[in-house]
């Protein structure tokens, strides 16, 4: 039977022209990997929205996994940009194979 260990999967929305201010946090955290990905669309609490390259405000999700010490310190390194800039972050517990790739 496969081994599994459970890490943090964390999402962060946030808009592409301060994807590297993000990814910077990723790799102050220890976190060896990031993916971008980006989003078209959504609603929210102020409606919809669409992607808007004109206007700049084309957004992304910044995708990692991590082990919990390091997905915290992300979390709060990131903290006061949630609020300043409007960035959503989330985070759950997820199984994964070959954990160390993930510490």
């Amino acid at each position: 039977m496969i081994e599994t260990v459970i890490r943090k999967r964390i999402e962060i929305l946030c808009d592409k022209a301060l994807q590297k201010r993000v990814t910077a946090a990723v790799d102050r955290a220890g976190i060896t990997g990031w993916t971008i990905v980006p989003v078209t669309s959504g609603k929210g609490r102020e409606g919809l929205w669409r992607e808007e390259s004109v206007m700049g405000t084309d957004k992304v999700f910044v995708l990692t996994i991590a082990a919990e010490e390091k997905a915290m310190a992300l979390a709060e390194d990131l903290a006061p940009m949630l609020t300043d800039l409007g960035f959503i972050l989330t985070m759950w517990d997820v199984e994964v194979i070959r954990g160390e790739r993930f510490d």
